[in-house]
C-alpha cells in the first residue's frame, strides 16, 4: 500500500476533537457514549424500518466492483501489506461518512486504530455504510463512500477516509463534486490517477458494493448503528473502547 495518513495530520484530527472537548467541558467517554446513545436510538428505528423498505431503491449505478481483496458484503482491508502479529484480533469497524458521532469517534481514536493496523496489533476492516442517506434525504454518505473506495484504487484510501473525516460535511447536506474534489486534492490524488478516479465517482462505481455492506451490517444481531466496534466478531461497547488507552488494552486483552 502507499503511505497512509502522517502523524501530522493524525495529531491535527486530535487536536480538533480535543479543542470541542475542552469548549464544552466534556471527556472522551462524554462525548462519545452520551451522543451515541442519543443516535443510536434513533438509528435502531431508521435502519431497521425505512433503509429495508427504501435504500435498494434509490442505489444508483449497475456496476458490481468491489475494492481489492474484498467481496460484496464484506468489509475493506485498508492495510493488506501489514503482517500480522501471532494472535492479533480482527476489528471489524462500521461507520458512515455522514455521521456526527463517527466523525467524533475518528478524531480521537482514528490515529490509534491505523497505528495499530500498520503494526499487526490488529486486522481493521472498514464497513463503510450509507443509511443516513435515506434517514436524511440528503445525498452524503453515498458519494463520499463511492470516493473513498474509488481512491483505494490508487492505494489512498486511508489519505481519502481521513479527508472526508477531517473536513465533515454536515448531516443532512448534499455532498456535490467541488467537495469530493478537495478531498481528493486533501488525498493527494492527482495527475492521471485524479482522472481515473473522477470516472470512477462519476459511474458511482462502488455504490452497489456500499449498499451491500449496509444491508450485511443491519443483519448482525444487536448492530443498530454507527459508529459500531467489533473486535473478533464480537460487538464491543463504545465506553469500553472510547478512548486509546481503552481501546489499546481491549486489543490486547483480545490478542491470542
Amino acid at each position: 500500500m502507499a503511505k497512509n495518513s502522517t502523524k501530522a495530520s493524525g495529531s491535527a484530527r486530535q487536536a480538533k476533537i480535543q479543542a470541542a472537548q475542552k469548549a464544552s467541558g466534556t471527556g472522551v467517554n462524554k462525548i462519545l457514549v452520551a451522543t451515541v446513545v442519543a443516535i443510536v436510538a434513533i438509528i435502531a428505528v431508521v435502519g431497521g424500518v425505512v433503509w429495508s423498505e427504501t435504500a435498494k431503491d434509490k442505489a444508483a449505478g449497475t456496476s458490481t466492483a468491489v475494492p481489492a481483496g474484498s467481496a460484496m458484503g464484506e468489509g475493506f482491508n485498508a492495510f493488506p501489506d501489514a503482517k500480522p502479529v501471532a494472535g492479533a484480533p480482527t476489528v471489524d469497524l462500521y461507520e458512515d461518512f455522514q455521521c456526527p458521532v463517527c466523525g467524533q469517534f475518528e478524531g480521537i481514536l482514528g490515529t490509534t486504530i491505523e497505528d495499530l493496523a500498520r503494526q499487526g496489533k490488529i486486522v481493521l476492516k472498514y464497513h463503510v455504510l450509507n443509511f443516513l442517506d435515506d434517514k436524511t434525504g440528503a445525498q452524503n454518505s453515498t458519494p463520499a463512500a463511492n470516493g473513498a473506495f474509488c481512491a483505494a484504487r490508487d492505494e489512498k484510501f486511508t489519505e481519502f477516509h481521513n479527508a472526508v473525516y477531517a473536513n465533515q460535511a454536515p448531516e443532512g447536506k448534499n455532498v456535490d463534486d467541488l467537495t469530493l474534489a478537495g478531498w481528493a486534492a486533501a488525498a493527494d490524488i492527482t495527475g492521471d490517477a485524479l482522472g481515473t478516479w473522477k470516472s470512477c465517482v462519476d459511474a458511482g462505481s462502488y455504490t452497489k458494493y456500499v449498499t451491500s455492506v449496509n444491508d450485511a451490517a443491519f443483519k448482525i444481531s444487536g448492530f443498530s448503528g454507527t459508529p459500531t466496534v467489533m473486535i473478533n466478531g464480537a460487538i464491543t461497547p463504545l465506553n469500553e473502547v472510547g478512548s486509546p488507552e481503552a481501546f489499546t488494552k481491549a486489543v490486547e486483552a483480545a490478542t491470542k
